[in-house]
């Protein structure tokens, strides 16, 4: 009997020791926590490096150099730009890939700081996101093979197909603009314009910025019809982010007081 009273006072002991070491358990936890919730500035000042979700599939504004492996492009060097002016050094920054389809999942998660990538400016997106001042301003428009029938909307008739990109605005917008165009919808950009250049399609949209670098790749393609939206183009922080929106907004000025931008705009946006 007391070897029996001994061992349950021994197993209750145990329980307790348990209990007592979980409660600590959990206050780390929470401390932990309390971390996570700092804010993406500080974090940033933190590390010294600003890690920028960018694309690599979008000629003159972020495209990965199969020959260095660098990523290159307006994006890029705006990006650089910025780190330069928050943190003194424009190699303080890391880029990570990102699609129009995954940015604002990885920016959410904390994968990445901010994204620069071609992301227009919506009431829709700002529910989920908070932008910067806009940074580049765009249209959405057509790419066709040169000599094609279709000069502008009012082409794209029951028959057609338009290829879009799964994420972005293009693909909502051109269904709203032309109803009755059956519209195919890709990962990316690159497989997009593979797609049209295959015949997969009769038009490519998005924005006219982006255009422009497929007509450059490839010259037998041009733009057609104009622009039919606006397109201003911000950079996305996790939403709260109040400071450092205000410190990417004061960055941006700082670049165009000092011909900072322009000198980036000349160099990749020659049509702008």
């Amino acid at each position: 009997m007391k070897k029996f009273i001994k061992l349950t006072f021994i197993s209750m002991l145990a329980v307790i020791i348990l209990a007592a070491c979980g409660g600590k358990d959990d206050t780390k936890t929470g401390d932990a926590g309390k971390k996570e919730t700092k804010d993406v500035l500080a974090q940033i000042k933190e590390r010294d490096k600003i890690v920028f979700g960018v694309k690599h599939d979008t000629r003159l504004f972020g495209l990965k150099n199969p020959s260095t492996g660098d990523v290159e492009g307006f994006d890029i060097d705006i990006a650089k730009s910025l780190a330069k002016e928050i943190l003194g050094d424009e190699n303080k920054v890391e880029f990570k890939e990102v699609t129009s389809k995954t940015r604002i999942p990885l920016l959410n998660n904390g994968d990445i700081d901010a994204i620069v990538a071609t992301m227009t400016i919506s009431e829709e997106r700002k529910k989920e996101v908070d932008f910067t001042d806009v940074y580049f301003e765009a249209g959405q428009s057509l790419l066709v093979k040169k000599g094609s029938k279709i000069k502008g909307l009012e082409d794209l008739k029951k028959g057609t197909k338009v290829l879009a990109v799964k994420g972005s605005t293009s693909a909502v917008n051109i269904r709203e603009k032309a109803p009755d165009t059956q519209v195919l919808e890709y990962e990316n950009y690159a497989e997009a314009f593979t797609a049209l250049k295959s015949g997969k399609g009769d038009a490519l949209t998005t924005d006219d910025s982006i255009l422009y670098g497929m007509a450059d790749e490839d010259p037998s393609f041009e733009l057609t019809g104009g622009t039919f939206t606006d397109e201003p183009y911000g950079i996305a922080v996790k939403k709260g982010n109040t400071d450092l929106v205000d410190e990417l907004n004061k960055a941006l000025n700082g670049l165009k007081d000092s011909g900072k931008y322009d000198e980036i705009k000349d160099k990749w946006i020659k049509q702008q």
